[in-house]
C-alpha cells in the first residue's frame, strides 16, 4: 500500500506519464492550429479571398474545441467508473492515430471538397482524445502526491502544452528552413504529422507500465465509485461546475490569442514573417517549461485563487501593451511581447489543473474536471481565432481584439470569486485507508 505521501517512484514515474503523454498529444493539436494559421487554408479550402480561406481554416481549428465536450463526457464519466490509467491509454491512441492520418490525407487538389470533410473528421476526433485527456493526466500525477503539493505535481499535465508547442513549432519551422516554400506546401508538413505515430509508442511505454493512482484504488476499495457521475456533477457540484468553466476561459483565449492568432496577425499587419512569429512563440514555450511548475509550487505556499486573480487581471492589460510594441516590426519586441504574454499565461496554466481539480470531491473528481476543461474550451479556446479575424476585419484595429481578451478575463475573474478552496480533511479522508 502507497503511503498518503504517495510512493515516490510511482510519483516521479506518474508525473513523468502525465507530461509525456499529454506533451505529445499537444504535440499533435499545435501541429494541426500552427498549420492551419499558415498553410492549410489554401491546400484544403482554396479560395481567391485569403481571408475567407483563412477563416474556413480556423473553423477547423475551433471543431477540435468543439468536440472536446464528448470526449469529456465519455472519458469522465469511465476515469471516474474504471480508473485514471486505463482511460488515458485509449485517449493518447486516439489523438495520435487521428494525427498520424492527417499527415497522409489528400488535399483539395487531389480529391476535391471531401479532403475538407476528411480533415474535419480527424480533427474532430483529435478533439475528443484531448477532452479525455488533460482530467486523467492531471489526476494522474497529483493523486500520487501530497495534496498540499498538488500545485507543482499537477502542473505536469500543464507543462505538455508548451512542451507540445515548442516541439510542434520547432518541426515545422525546421522543415520550412529546410525546404523549399513549394516542397513544405507539397509534401513536407506531413513530416510533422507523420511523426506523431513514434510519438505515441513512446507516450504509450510510459503509460502502460504504470499502476493506477491511490486515491482511485481507496475509492474501488471502499465502494465509492459513482454509477452515474455525469449526472451527479450536475445535481451535487453545479457551483463548483460553473467556477471551474468560468475560471478557465481567458487562459484559453490568452493562448489562442498568442500562439495561434499571432502567427497570421505578424504576417498580414507587419513587416515580420511568418518565420518570425513561430521563432517568438518558440522562445515563449521554451520560458514556459520552466515556469509552469515554478508557479504550480508557488500556489502551494501562496493562495491559489489570490495568484489566478492577479495573473487574470495582467492577462486582460497585455493586449493594450503588446500591439502597439510590434507597430514597428521589430522581432526583439515581438519575442519580448509572446514571452511576456506566456509568462502571464503560466501564471495561470500552472496552478490552474490544481485549481479545477479542487472544486470536486475526490469521487467526481475526473468527470467534473475533464467537463470544467473542454466546456470552458466550447466558450473560449475554440471560438477564439475565429473572433480574433472577424474583428480584426470588421474594426481594422487591434483594439477590438484587446477588448475582446478584456471581457474573458471578467469571466474568469468570477470564476474566481465562485470557486473554493481545498477542503483539508476532504483531501486526507480521500487517502486514508479502506476500513
Amino acid at each position: 500500500m502507497t503511503s498518503p505521501a504517495g510512493d515516490r517512484r510511482s510519483l516521479h514515474k506518474a508525473f513523468a506519464a502525465s507530461l509525456s503523454g499529454t506533451a505529445l498529444e499537444w504535440y499533435d493539436f499545435a501541429a494541426y492550429s500552427v498549420a492551419a494559421a499558415t498553410i492549410f487554408g489554401h491546400l484544403f479550402f482554396p479560395s481567391e479571398d485569403q481571408l475567407a480561406s483563412t477563416m474556413a481554416a480556423f473553423s477547423t481549428y475551433a471543431v477540435g474545441y468543439l468536440a472536446r465536450p464528448l470526449g469529456g463526457f465519455l472519458f469522465g464519466r469511465l476515469g471516474d467508473v474504471l480508473g485514471r490509467k486505463r482511460i488515458l491509454v485509449m485517449t493518447l491512441v486516439l489523438t495520435g492515430v487521428a494525427t498520424f492520418l492527417i499527415g497522409v490525407l489528400p488535399t483539395y487538389e487531389s480529391i476535391g471538397g471531401f479532403a475538407a470533410i476528411l480533415l474535419v473528421a480527424l480533427r474532430f476526433a483529435q478533439g475528443v482524445g484531448i477532452g479525455g485527456e488533460w482530467g486523467g493526466a492531471v489526476l494522474l500525477s497529483s493523486e500520487f502526491g501530497d495534496p498540499g503539493k498538488r500545485g507543482f505535481w499537477a502542473s505536469a499535465a500543464q507543462i505538455g502544452p508548451p512542451a507540445g508547442n515548442l516541439l510542434a513549432n520547432g518541426v515545422l519551422a525546421v522543415l520550412a528552413a529546410l525546404l523549399t516554400e513549394d516542397q513544405f506546401n507539397s509534401w513536407g508538413w506531413r513530416i510533422a504529422f507523420l511523426l506523431s505515430g513514434a510519438l505515441v509508442g513512446f507516450g504509450l511505454w510510459i503509460r502502460l507500465k504504470l499502476e493506477e493512482t491511490p486515491v482511485f484504488k481507496k475509492i474501488q476499495e471502499r465502494g465509492e465509485r459513482s454509477s452515474a457521475p455525469i449526472s451527479e456533477v450536475f445535481r451535487t457540484e453545479r457551483r463548483a461546475l460553473v467556477a471551474a468553466v468560468l475560471i478557465r476561459v481567458c487562459p484559453d483565449v490568452l493562448y489562442a490569442l498568442f500562439t495561434v492568432f499571432v502567427l497570421t496577425y505578424v504576417t498580414t499587419h507587419t513587416d515580420l514573417s511568418r518565420g518570425a512569429g513561430l521563432a517568438a512563440v518558440m522562445i515563449g514555450s521554451a520560458f514556459q517549461l520552466v515556469l509552469m511548475p515554478l508557479f504550480g509550487a508557488l500556489s502551494d505556499r501562496i493562495s491559489r485563487r489570490k495568484l489566478y486573480l492577479v495573473a487574470t487581471i495582467a492577462a486582460g492589460i497585455w493586449p493594450f501593451v503588446f500591439f502597439p510594441m510590434i507597430g514597428g516590426g521589430s522581432f526583439v519586441m515581438l519575442a519580448i511581447g509572446i514571452v511576456l504574454a506566456l509568462v502571464i499565461h503560466a501564471a495561470l496554466y500552472g496552478p490552474q489543473a490544481a485549481l479545477v481539480t479542487e472544486q470536486f470531491s475526490p469521487r467526481l473528481r475526473y468527470t467534473g474536471s475533464s467537463l470544467a476543461y473542454t466546456l470552458a474550451g466550447v466558450i473560449g479556446g475554440a471560438p477564439a481565432p475565429l473572433l480574433f479575424t472577424a474583428l480584426l476585419a470588421g474594426f481594422d484595429t487591434w483594439v477590438a481584439i484587446g477588448v475582446y481578451l478584456l471581457a474573458t478575463a471578467v469571466v474568469s475573474v468570477i470564476g474566481v470569486v465562485l470557486a473554493r478552496d481545498p477542503d483539508r480533511e476532504e483531501e486526507a479522508a480521500a487517502m486514508e485507508p479502506a476500513r
